[in-house]
């Protein structure tokens, strides 16, 4: 098997397992909308998929998620759904193209560097891109409105995703240079 095929191979996967995992995680907090909607949990598979899997798959991903689980679970409601799709989208492209680009040639700390930008570039676009795609879904939807869905309500999640995503990256890109070594 080439390389080329493994590494497609391997990146198909972690999508894959992304996907499953946007479906999954927000059943967690279901129960809880509020606290579903301030963590994000389907925001995260999005993020690792464009950090490991590459901004093309991720953005496949985090188009595909919220409106595969609208047509599954009925969450989350249109048109919240809709624009999420956009949101999310621009997440794991921004994300994937990002680190890609920046840690090229870095080293294992600037690697690390690069993928705290890359997480936080990826999640500031996709705020935006989600402002205007309700901007132009509603009618009443203000700069007010954009700040506090985008921002203000949405600390923990932005919060969280910061602490938990860049170990994981890490621990995952670890294992997989060991098992490309054995």
């Amino acid at each position: 098997m080439t390389n080329t095929i493994k590494f497609e191979t391997k990146n198909l996967t972690i999508a894959g397992v992304c996907l499953a995992l946007c479906m999954a995680l927000p059943l967690l907090t279901g129960q809880l909308q509020e606290f579903g909607m301030a963590l994000a949990p389907m925001h995260i598979p999005v993020l690792l998929c464009g950090l490991l899997a590459g901004g093309k798959n991720a953005a496949l991903i985090g188009f595909i998620a919220p409106l595969l689980r609208f047509m599954l679970f009925g969450m989350p409601p249109m048109p919240m759904g809709v624009a999420m799709a956009f949101e999310l989208a621009v997440y794991g492209a921004a994300a994937g193209v990002l680190y890609c680009l920046l840690s090229k040639n870095a080293t294992p700390k600037g690697k690390a560097v690069c993928l705290y930008i890359s997480l936080i570039t990826a999640m500031f676009a996709g705020r935006v891109v989600w402002g205007l795609v309700m901007w132009q879904i509603l009618e009443m939807f203000t700069w007010d409105a954009f700040v506090a869905g985008a921002f203000i309500n949405a600390v923990p999640g932005i919060v969280l995703h910061i602490i938990i995503i860049p170990p994981i990256v890490i621990a995952v890109e670890r294992l997989s240079q060991r098992s490309e070594r054995a």
